[in-house]
C-alpha cells in the first residue's frame, strides 16, 4: 500500500467521517454510519484500507464515547467486515446497489454476533447475551441498509472521480 500525501489525506478524512458519524448518532441506539463508511471504503480502496478505517474509527471514536474491552471487538468484528467487504471489491459494478445495501443489513447482523462472542467466553452464557442484544443488532442492521444507500452514490461518485488508489 502507498501511503502518499493524497492518500493518507483521503484515509483521515474517511476516518473522521466514520468518528463524527458514529458520535453524532449516538443518541439512537446502534445507529451509526461507521459500517457503511468501513464497506464502501474497501468496496472502492480494497481491504486495507477497509482495516484501517474501522481499527482507527473504534479507537478514535471509543476516546469519546468509552474505551473498555468491547473495543478489541469492535475492532475485530469491524475488521472482518473490511477484509470480506474488500474482497468483493473486483465484482461491486457487477453487484446491483439494493444486493450490496442487503449485505450492509446482513453487516448488522454480523457485528452483533462477533461482539456477542467474548461474552461468550468469559460467563458461558452466550444464547442468552446474544438474544437479548438482537433488538439492537436490528437497528444496527436497519441503519447500515439506510447509511449505504444514502452514502453509497455520493461516495462512490466522489471515489471514481478522485482517487488514483492502485487498483
Amino acid at each position: 500500500m502507498k501511503l502518499s500525501v493524497k492518500n493518507l489525506t483521503l484515509l483521515s478524512m474517511l476516518i473522521a467521517l466514520s468518528v463524527v458519524g458514529r458520535i453524532t448518532f449516538t443518541f439512537i441506539p446502534n445507529v451509526q454510519p461507521t459500517t457503511a463508511i468501513i464497506i464502501i471504503t474497501s468496496l472502492f480502496l480494497g481491504p486495507i484500507y477497509g482495516v484501517l478505517v474501522a481499527v482507527l474509527s473504534s479507537v478514535l471514536s471509543n476516546m469519546v464515547m468509552g474505551m473498555g474491552l468491547w473495543t478489541i471487538g469492535q475492532i475485530v468484528a469491524w475488521g472482518l467486515i473490511g477484509l470480506i467487504s474488500g474482497s468483493i471489491r473486483k465484482y461491486r459494478d457487477r453487484i446491483p446497489v439494493v444486493i450490496l445495501a442487503i449485505y450492509a443489513v446482513f453487516c448488522g447482523f454480523l457485528y452483533g454476533l462477533i461482539i456477542s462472542i467474548p461474552l461468550y467466553l468469559f460467563s458461558g452464557k452466550f444464547l442468552a447475551y446474544y438474544i437479548a442484544g438482537l433488538p439492537f443488532d436490528m437497528s444496527h442492521a436497519i441503519g447500515n441498509g439506510i447509511f449505504f444507500l444514502i452514502l453509497y452514490p455520493i461516495m462512490r461518485l466522489l471515489f471514481l472521480k478522485n482517487v488514483t488508489i492502485a487498483k
